[in-house]
């Protein structure tokens, strides 16, 4: 059974305040009835998150955070005490992200990276904004060209720090940002390439999807030129005159005038595209 993590447990009696829970080597844990989002009734399997209550209980419950330990997300600060800053994690209980885990002061509702772990001296799970020190470098099981999730960190000079599958750190540089993006985005990324220091530069577009749309979109840009800013071509286009054109195919074309559209160096209009 691990705490601050969803566990697959079976119901095995139950009283009027909820039920009891418990794994294969029989360690119990009760759900309590106002935890609970469903009936549920003996010999019954089901997902669990377990963590301690308000009244620092170890119990379960069938409502599942936003994260869980070991694991990043980007999160509002509902109040700050004496004792540190309280996340909105999805539960009852908030995170508690204590002073010395802070990397900067934090303050209420703002948002913030935050990582989760356990407290060793307390066994409690609490959140950290000083998050360098849990990324993996060592080691990196990811290829050129894999299929990423990314959680958007910080801006620098050079890019967009990004945090990779959960356990890696980042960058999308400058040169490779073709779409607007913020702190706290979560979407899909590329592996342009694996470093020495285990850091990963990333794209937000497949390799060969960006080496194929840098080349058609510098071939419709110069038909544009060429034909003083405006091409008489359209999505409905005959494909032979696309080719005549511009010299690719009607597929090609589309996509990178959807490109260009996006990067709004272009307009389109019923009777073609004009460079803007």
């Amino acid at each position: 059974m691990e705490i601050g993590k969803t566990n697959r447990l079976k119901v095995t009696r139950t009283d009027r305040s909820g039920f009891y829970l418990a794994d294969d080597e029989a360690n119990e844990v009760f759900l309590p009835n106002e935890y609970l989002s469903k009936k549920l009734e003996i010999d019954a399997e089901l997902d669990v998150f377990i963590y301690h209550d308000k009244s620092n209980k170890l119990v379960a419950t069938t409502f599942m955070p936003k994260v869980q330990l070991e694991e990043f997300a980007y999160l509002q600060v509902k109040e700050v005490n004496k004792i540190g800053a309280f996340i909105d994690w999805g539960l009852e209980k908030d995170l508690l992200v204590p002073f010395a885990f802070q990397h900067e002061k934090m303050e209420a509702n703002e948002f913030y990276i935050v990582y989760v772990l356990k407290d060793e001296r307390t066994n409690r799970l609490i959140g950290t904004t000083k998050i360098d020190h849990y990324f993996i470098d060592k080691d990196v099981a990811l290829e050129i060209g894999d299929e990423v999730d990314l959680l958007l960190m910080n801006k620098t000079d050079l890019g967009m720090k990004a945090i990779v599958n959960n356990r890696y750190s980042g960058l999308i540089f400058n040169s490779d940002l073709f779409k607007n993006v913020r702190t706290g985005d979560c979407l899909k990324g590329y592996v342009k390439q694996v470093r020495e220091d285990g850091k990963i530069d990333l794209l937000l577009e497949p390799l060969g999807y960006r080496n194929s749309i840098d080349i058609n979109t510098n071939m419709v840009l110069s038909a544009l030129k060429n034909n003083d800013g405006f091409l008489n071509l359209n999505d409905n286009s005959d494909p032979e005159l696309i080719k005549q054109q511009v010299g690719l195919s009607k597929k090609a074309f589309k996509r990178s005038l959807g490109h260009l559209y996006k990067l709004k160096l272009i307009e389109l209009t019923p009777t073609g595209v004009r460079f803007i």
